[in-house]
């Protein structure tokens, strides 16, 4: 499978630890996709600075192609991070500027090699979305956004991804019916510590949270998409791809930042012990 993460990345500022990682919806689901066993690329800009080398840096260790990347004049973007003891973060001040741009048609030509684009609600790519569509199948994280928000984007979408923490069985169900009649054929509710609720192919799954003793959950929604888009296409059922994805997701869990490579505040590297399965 070739999958593209198209718009945003950061680094996660980790202040009480004095570390960042590299990390991003977009940015994220490409790492854990080429973990996965894809062919995956990311397309976004990063900063000229010493963390925007960093990102770069990581994307070129996991083997992640970067060769229609930018690289802006400028910081690049980051999200400060706060953790409680249970490991779930809190986002504090965050800059997302200079990672914020409009696709070309150059890679809109390029993204037609790719079976799949993931791209989400931090990326800016609302207005592109019939321009992606025509190009490639599109996989959209929704996160916590209302039905107004989603509704008029839905047509664009092969793969919804929304996040309900509170949704009932019946509310989950029927987000994920409304997103179907609008177009999308894999549909997926998040739902937090009840795990999630997936549809597709005239399937419905309910997939419960695999336990785990978390250390960070940053970067588990993301990494849980990137494994059960790699798992469907590999012809698992639904049932068994998302098995698969939660415990792929949980393991991440286990590991700080959304997929290691830290690297100290002041732009040192310390040494990195995390490494996602």
């Amino acid at each position: 499978m070739r999958i593209c993460g198209l718009g945003d990345n950061v680094v996660d500022r980790y202040p009480r630890r004095g570390l960042m990682y590299p990390g991003g919806n977009a940015l994220n689901v490409a790492v854990h996709a080429a973990r996965c066993g894809a062919e995956a690329a990311y397309l976004g800009v990063t900063g000229n600075d010493a963390a925007g080398r960093h990102v770069r840096a990581a994307l070129a260790a996991e083997g992640v192609s970067t060769e229609r990347a930018r690289i802006g004049a400028g910081p690049n973007a980051y999200a400060t991070v706060h953790l409680d003891d249970d490991g779930n973060r809190t986002f504090g001040d965050c800059d997302e500027t200079i990672s914020l741009f409009t696709p070309d048609d150059a890679d809109l030509r390029w993204l037609r090699g790719f079976d799949l684009v993931h791209t989400g609600d931090c990326s800016g790519m609302e207005e592109q979305l019939p321009r992606l569509a025509a190009a490639c199948p599109v996989s959209f994280d929704f996160s916590d956004r209302p039905w107004s928000y989603a509704e008029p984007l839905l047509p664009y979408i092969r793969s919804a991804v929304l996040s309900r923490p509170d949704a009932d069985e019946d509310e989950a169900a029927g987000l994920l019916a409304r997103a179907h009649r609008l177009g999308a054929k894999l549909a997926v509710v998040t739902r937090g510590a009840r795990g999630a609720l997936l549809s597709y192919e005239g399937t419905t799954h309910h997939q419960p949270v695999v336990p785990v003793q978390a250390t960070d959950t940053l970067g588990a929604g993301d990494s849980f998409i990137a494994a059960l888009h790699l798992a469907l296409h590999r012809g698992r059922p639904l049932a068994d791809a998302a098995g698969y994805a939660a415990t792929y997701a949980a393991a991440v869990c286990t590991l700080p930042g959304a997929f290691g490579h830290p690297l100290a505040l002041d732009g040192a590297h310390p040494r990195d012990p995390s490494r996602c399965p």
